[in-house]
């Protein structure tokens, strides 16, 4: 029977199935999201989002609470240009952010590739 309206999932977080680490190999590298106020300047300066969905405090928040699921495809939307880092209050480079996202995200991925690889071996 449909009454019109769906029962929204909870937004509570599974800690079994985040991948936190991406964070660690984000900061190893010198690249931080530490300083960030979530003040959306970078979000409203954004040319890809002009053209496209993407979402970079969204996308940036997703990494940082370790849901990447499906993050490589929406950062692959963004256009480097760098107006974000121009209009960031704290200062942060989010250009080199996105890059150290893209590397983390696609070393990930090619890992968990060679593993299932040889798990079917």
């Amino acid at each position: 029977m449909d009454f019109g309206f769906n029962i929204s999932q909870p937004r509570t977080l599974d800690l079994d199935r985040l991948h936190l680490q991406n964070n660690f190999l984000i900061e190893s590298e010198g690249a931080t999201f530490r300083p960030c106020i979530g003040c959306g300047s970078c979000t409203a300066a954004c040319t890809a989002a002009a053209f496209t969905d993407f979402n970079i405090r969204k996308t940036h928040t997703l990494f940082r609470r370790g849901q990447t699921e499906g993050l490589e495809k929406e950062l692959s939307k963004c256009m480097l240009c760098g107006k974000c880092t121009l209009v960031c209050p704290r200062s942060i480079n989010l250009r080199r952010l996105i890059i150290q996202m893209r590397n983390v995200l696609t070393t990930k991925a090619a890992s968990d590739d060679m593993q299932a690889y040889l798990n079917e071996l």
